[in-house]
């Protein structure tokens, strides 16, 4: 017979997940009830593979969850800053816990919906592992709202589940002029719109 009283406490406690690329090794804490709380989704995996960071980078990680993206691109542009920001409290929780934990003081976390609460400034490359079901009407906010915060030459790197391929080649095409499938596997796609310079 299970004790409850001994689950209670396990399953409350955080998860811990690792990640390494490289030379950089990042630790994650996560609970549950974020996505993806007991392994790195394949979806951000798929495009950690493809994202071209250069040291002096200012990036964007909307959608942060518990900032495997945001964390990674910190490492990866030293000089630059990495804003990760999430409509959800709880992901920035510990997004700032594992921002602290990976020592990455170039990195800051903020709670906003979108783009709604991040301060007028231009980035040189946002990602965002897309969720599938936040509505196209939602999506093309991200798209119009992207193209106004990067910089010119600058790149808005998504992945999303291959359902929504069409949707975001046709989007790109409207907003940013162009569309860039990257990668396309049976599950995800990743693709890049480019802020004409």
């Amino acid at each position: 017979m299970i004790d409850l009283k001994d689950y209670n406490q396990k399953v409350r406690q955080d998860l811990k997940i690792y990640y390494k690329r490289g030379n950089q090794v990042l630790t994650f804490y996560t609970t549950w009830g974020l996505f993806s709380p007991r392994v790195i989704d394949e979806g951000s995996q798929m495009l950690l593979n493809y994202l071209d960071i250069e040291p002096g980078y200012d990036c964007l990680d909307l959608g942060c969850g518990y900032g495997v993206l945001g964390l990674y691109m910190a490492r990866s542009a030293p000089r630059g800053h990495t804003l990760l920001v999430d409509r959800d409290f709880v992901a920035i929780e510990y997004a700032e816990k594992n921002r602290l934990l990976n020592k990455t003081d170039n990195a800051s976390c903020l709670l906003s919906n979108g783009f709604d609460h991040i301060p007028k400034q231009q980035f040189d490359l946002i990602v965002s592992n897309i969720p599938a079901k936040v509505g196209k009407e939602m999506l093309y906010i991200y798209l119009f709202d992207a193209l106004e915060y990067l910089k010119p030459g600058g790149s808005f790197y998504i992945v999303t589940i291959t359902g929504l391929r069409q949707f975001f080649k046709r989007g790109f095409h409207e907003v940013f002029g162009h569309y860039e499938k990257i990668k396309q596997g049976k599950t995800y796609t990743v693709a890049r719109g480019v802020k004409p310079a």
